[in-house]
C-alpha cells in the first residue's frame, strides 16, 4: 500500500476497461501511483503479480473509500466497473470524502448518463460512443493509409522505367504551401527510391518566398517550356489541380477521356475546392481534399502514415506552408491543420522560421507599395489602386496585404501590369464578402480568376485593351474597367 501523502490515480473496478486504463497509465507515466480496487480476489492477485498496487474491496462501501484515503490523496478516480448502481454509489462516496478528486465514470446503462451528469462527475465514459468515434477516426486513417500506399506504389513504377525520375510541378509563382508540399513529395519519392525534381515556370518573386528557399536550401528547377517536362517518366501537380492554369502543363482538351496522358501527369494533390473545374481535372492519383487548410497539411499526414522521418528543414518548411495558407490559422482552418502543426512544431527550427517570416523588404517592393499608396482611391471601406507596370508579379499581392492594414479599409484591390497580362490581387477582412467568388463573377469571363473568402487573384490578357498603343492610356483603361466591374459585383452582392 502507498504511504500517506502520495498522490493517487485510483481505479474502481478492474474488468477489461479498468485493466486497460491501468496498463495505459503505467505505460505513459512510470512514476504515477496507481491504486486499483476490485471485489474479485483472483483479479487482485493477478494485479499484484504484475506489480500493481491493489486490494479487494466493494466500491459501494464507504469504508473502501476511507481505506483509499488512508493510502494517499486521490487526484483522479476512474470508476469503471460493470455495476451501474455501484458506480453511482462510489461517485457519492468520493464526492463526500474527496470533493476535489477528478471523477471519470463509465456508463453501463445509457439511462445512467443523466444521473451521472446530475452527480456532477467530470467525464462520463460511454463505451459505445467512444467505440463509434474511434471506429470513424480509424476509418479515416485507414483511408489515408490506403491512399498514400497507392501513391508510393505509383511512384515506385518509375524504378523500372528508363526515364525513371518524377517531376513535381507547382504553379508559376510558387508560394510556401506549394514549395513545402512539393518538397515533402520529393522526400516521399526519395523514400520509395525514385529521384525527383521540383519544377516551376515563372518567378519566385515574393521576398518572403525567396528567403524561404534560400534559408532552407530547397532546390527548384525553373523550366523554360513544356518540352522540358518530357524528360520525366511521371509528373505530379501539387497545390494546384487544373493543368495549364498558372502552371506549365498542357491544358485539358474537351472530349479526350484521358486528357493528361500526353503530359504524363499521373498525380494531383491539392486542398483547393475543385467544384467548378472538375471537368478539367484528370489523374490516376487524385487527392483534392478541401477539408484541409493547406496542401502541406495533407503531405504531413502522408509522411506520418508512411513513417518517413521528418527533419528540421522539412518540418520548418511544412509548418511555414500551413501557417501562410491558413493566415496563421485564422482563415479556412480545419482540425487537421492544428494536428499537423502540432506534430511539426516539435521538429521545426524556430530560429529558421523567424528568419523566413521576417526578411528585409527590397527597394523594388518598397517602390510598388509607395505607388499603391499614392494612387489609391477609396470608396467607403474599399480601396482600389493601380501600381502600373511591375516587373515582379508577387509585388502586387504583397502591396494588397500591406494596404489591408490601413485604418477603415476592409477590402483592397491592387491592379498591376506584368508584361502582357493584367494582374489583379484582392484582400478582404469583411466577413460579408467572399472576395474569391467576387473575383470569379467580376473577371472570370475575361481571364482566370479565383481565390478564398479573404484573398483572390485574377489574370486578364492585355489583348482586350489592345486598341491603344499608349501604355499610360492602357493602364488607365484597365484601372477604370477593373474598378467598374469589381464595384458592380460588390454592389450586387451587398443587395442580395
Amino acid at each position: 500500500m502507498k504511504k500517506n501523502g502520495r498522490v493517487l490515480q485510483v481505479i474502481f473496478g478492474c474488468g477489461r476497461i479498468g485493466y486497460a486504463v491501468a496498463k495505459e497509465l503505467k505505460k505513459r507515466e512510470l512514476d504515477l501511483d496507481i491504486l486499483i480496487v476490485d471485489i474479485d480476489e483472483k483479479k487482485v492477485e493477478v494485479l499484484l503479480e504484475e506489480d500493481f498496487t491493489a486490494f479487494v474491496g466493494d466500491i459501494r462501501d464507504p469504508e473502501t473509500t476511507d481505506k483509499i484515503i488512508s493510502a494517499g490523496e486521490p487526484e483522479v478516480v476512474f470508476i469503471v466497473s460493470n455495476d451501474s448502481e455501484g458506480n453511482k454509489k462510489a461517485v457519492s462516496n468520493i464526492k463526500e470524502k474527496v470533493p476535489g478528486a477528478l471523477l471519470i465514470v463509465r456508463v453501463v446503462d445509457p439511462a445512467d448518463k443523466e444521473d451521472l451528469k446530475a452527480l456532477d462527475v467530470d467525464l462520463v465514459l460511454s463505451i459505445p460512443d467512444i467505440a463509434a468515434r474511434t471506429a470513424i477516426e480509424q476509418l479515416a486513417r485507414a483511408k489515408s493509409m490506403r491512399k498514400v500506399k497507392e501513391l508510393t506504389s505509383m511512384i515506385g513504377e518509375l524504378k523500372d522505367k528508363e526515364a525513371g525520375k518524377l517531376g513535381i510541378v507547382v504553379h508559376d509563382t510558387p508560394d510556401p504551401d506549394a514549395i513545402a508540399s512539393a518538397f515533402a513529395l520529393r522526400q516521399i519519392s526519395k523514400h520509395v527510391g525514385v529521384p525527383a525534381d521540383i519544377l516551376y515556370q515563372g518567378d519566385v518573386g515574393h521576398h518572403v518566398n525567396r528567403a524561404f528557399l534560400n534559408i532552407l536550401g530547397i532546390e527548384m528547377i525553373q523550366i523554360k517550356n513544356r518540352d522540358d517536362l518530357k524528360s520525366y517518366g511521371m509528373l505530379a501537380l501539387v497545390d494546384a489541380a487544373v493543368p495549364g492554369e498558372h502552371n506549365p502543363l498542357p491544358q485539358h482538351t474537351e472530349g479526350n477521356g484521358n486528357s493528361n496522358s500526353s503530359s504524363n501527369l499521373k498525380i494531383i494533390i491539392d486542398h483547393h475546392s475543385a467544384s467548378n473545374t472538375k471537368e478539367k481535372i484528370s489523374a490516376e492519383f487524385l487527392a483534392i481534399l478541401p477539408d484541409n487548410g493547406s496542401t502541406s497539411t495533407i503531405m504531413t499526414r502522408y509522411l506520418q502514415d508512411l513513417g518517413i522521418p521528418v527533419d528540421k528543414v522539412l518540418a520548418t518548411a511544412l509548418l511555414h506552408g500551413i501557417r501562410t495558407d491558413t493566415c496563421s490559422f485564422k482563415r479556412g482552418t480545419h482540425p487537421s491543420d492544428f494536428s499537423a502543426a502540432s506534430f511539426l512544431h516539435l521538429k521545426a527550427d524556430k530560429d529558421l522560421l523567424e528568419q523566413i517570416e521576417t526578411p528585409p523588404m527590397s527597394t523594388e517592393m518598397l517602390n510598388v507599395v509607395g505607388n499603391a499608396i499614392l494612387r489609391k482611391k477609396i470608396k467607403g471601406s474599399y480601396l482600389i489602386t493601380n501600381v502600373g507596370e511591375v516587373a515582379n508579379l508577387d509585388a502586387i499581392p504583397q502591396a494588397a496585404d500591406y494596404l489591408l492594414n490601413l485604418e477603415g479599409i476592409s477590402t483592397v484591390v491592387v491592379i498591376g501590369l506584368v508584361e502582357d497580362m493584367i494582374c489583379v490581387s484582392g484582400r478582404s477582412k469583411d466577413i460579408r464578402v467572399n472576395i474569391g467568388d467576387s473575383f470569379v463573377r467580376a473577371f472570370g469571363d475575361l481571364g482566370s480568376a479565383g481565390g478564398h473568402s479573404s484573398m483572390a487573384a485574377a489574370q486578364i490578357p492585355l489583348g482586350i485593351f489592345g486598341g491603344s498603343k499608349n501604355k499610360d492610356t492602357i493602364i488607365q483603361l484597365v484601372e477604370d474597367a477593373v474598378s467598374k466591374r469589381f464595384l458592380s459585383v460588390m454592389k450586387e452582392e451587398m443587395s442580395e
